[in-house]
């Protein structure tokens, strides 16, 4: 009998108006080649019941920190019978792009922000009321001011473990708000690589008795939301300031359909209140986290480097996020 492993197919779903991760897992023989899978497309969003079959297609496979052995995670588009895009798969708008910009070598590293939840509350909230007010648990230590940390240690080995560009953590101003790091990468990896990094944390969290909410505004009130800084450089970028601030101003030129496709209740988010502009303005500036794109500091006086994008919600599509970057910075 042949030896076999276990490969965790893992897809986007059609659910609106934010996508969820579905996966399945499927038991081969050691050394096959992953093939196409259905699935059932009624039971996602993405097909009616009297024609329900999808397939996925994977497009990236990394080992399995979960089962580990030779076991993997086999991250997948969706296609349809005919093995066209199906409609709902948005990674391949964004290779599209990529590859018509590829000269550029657009390098992206977005900042994955998310809450923790036990049950209904956020972690550290006691059962009645609020905690004080935030800013003390931000990269906090001390179990008065951070919540969750086994379970945003272990997530971080198990990303390492799987081979994907994480590049570091932090507690964040609220507690139970957590933040990882995906990058430097080029597009669509990067997006790849943050909905392995998402699966993982929910799947992780299933062991804690813990819930990972990408929700923009988790708790209302005078609370920072939860975003998904996007940082970005080109070629040029990295060897000039001019282009730095070309393409900051070109973010601009397009501003109201990249707030429009930043992830759903964005205005919840953006109120010029907690950090970052409100959504229905755009200014760029240096050292500024009031802004909706910050040039680092350290950019301005190096006269090179990369600029960030404040204004993408945790819950956004990281495909649709850097198409949509690579786009205007080249072609607004």
């Amino acid at each position: 009998m042949s030896a076999k492993y276990q490969a965790e197919y893992i897809w986007i779903d059609g659910t609106q108006p934010t996508a969820k991760l579905r996966s399945k897992t499927r038991v081969l023989d050691v050394g096959d080649e992953l093939p196409i899978w259905g699935f059932d497309g009624s039971s996602t969003n993405q097909a009616p019941g009297d024609d329900s079959d999808c397939v996925l297609n994977p497009v990236l496979t990394v080992p399995d920190p979960i089962r580990k052995g030779n076991n993997k995670l086999v991250m997948c588009e969706v296609l349809l019978t005919d093995l066209t895009s199906h409609p709902s798969n948005t990674r391949a708008a964004c290779a599209a792009m990529a590859e018509k910009h590829a000269a550029s070598d657009t390098w992206f590293g977005i900042e994955q922000e998310y809450t923790l939840f036990k049950g209904s509350r956020p972690l550290g909230f006691p059962d009645n009321g609020f905690p004080a007010p935030q800013g003390g648990y931000y990269c906090g230590v001390g179990a008065d001011e951070v919540f969750g940390r086994p379970l945003v240690e272990e997530h971080m080995t198990a990303c390492i473990e799987a081979e994907l560009a994480i590049s570091g953590i932090n507690a964040e101003v609220m507690p139970g708000q957590w933040e990882f790091q995906i990058g430097p990468v080029v597009a669509p990896t990067a997006g790849d690589h943050l909905w392995l990094a998402r699966w993982l944390l929910y799947r992780l969290g299933e062991k804690f008795g813990i819930s990972a909410t990408l929700d923009p505004k988790p708790v209302p009130g005078d609370w920072n939301g939860a975003g998904a800084h996007t940082n970005f450089s080109t070629k040029a970028m990295r060897e000039s300031y001019e282009p730095c601030v070309e393409a900051a101003e070109a973010l601009g030129r397009r501003a109201e359909l990249h707030i429009a496709n930043y992830g759903h209740r964005i205005e919840e988010r953006l109120t010029g209140l907690h950090e970052t502009a409100r959504y229905d303005e755009y200014f760029y500036g240096v050292s500024d986290r009031g802004a909706s794109v910050r040039i680092p500091w350290q950019v301005e006086k190096d006269g090179k480097g990369y600029i960030e994008d404040r204004r993408p919600n945790a819950n956004c599509d990281p495909y649709v996020v850097t198409k949509l970057i690579i786009e205007t910075i080249h072609e607004a």
